[in-house]
């Protein structure tokens, strides 16, 4: 490959070209689609410990309100929170919460591209409520 790059033709200068090109675009799509990936990792973490409050608290109210609030800060997201059940949750009761958000992908000039991001948790209160 080196010899062919050195020749004094020219064919090889347009071949190292086209190959720089392509790498760079590889880069670029990579590196615009790297922070979903993190947004899904981030997401699964918020599913997982508002599951968690729950299945503590035996409910689902003001403790997973406030506790979804401080992920939202913590996190940086604001996902959409949708619960199976709400109020008080009985013990070894299965709940699930599922969080939505759109997460919008722009790749250079070509415009955005919005993802939806979604994930999904369950859990089983350890509470008895009398």
């Amino acid at each position: 490959m080196l010899k062919r790059i050195f020749r004094n033709r020219g064919s090889g200068y347009i071949d190292v070209v086209v190959i720089i090109l392509s790498v760079m675009m590889v880069i670029a799509l990579a590196v615009s689609v790297f922070p979903v990936y993190v947004a899904k990792s981030q997401l699964d973490t918020f599913a997982q410990e508002l599951c968690r409050e729950a299945e503590i608290c035996g409910r689902i109210g003001s403790e997973t309100d406030s506790r979804e609030i401080v992920l939202e800060e913590r996190l940086g997201l604001s996902p959409t929170v949708t619960w199976s059940k709400t109020g008080n949750i009985q013990l070894n009761e299965e709940f699930t919460v599922d969080l939505t958000m759109e997460y919008d992908i722009g790749f250079g000039g070509f415009g955005s591209f919005p993802v939806t991001i979604r994930s999904k948790a369950t859990g089983k209160s350890e509470v008895y409520h009398k």
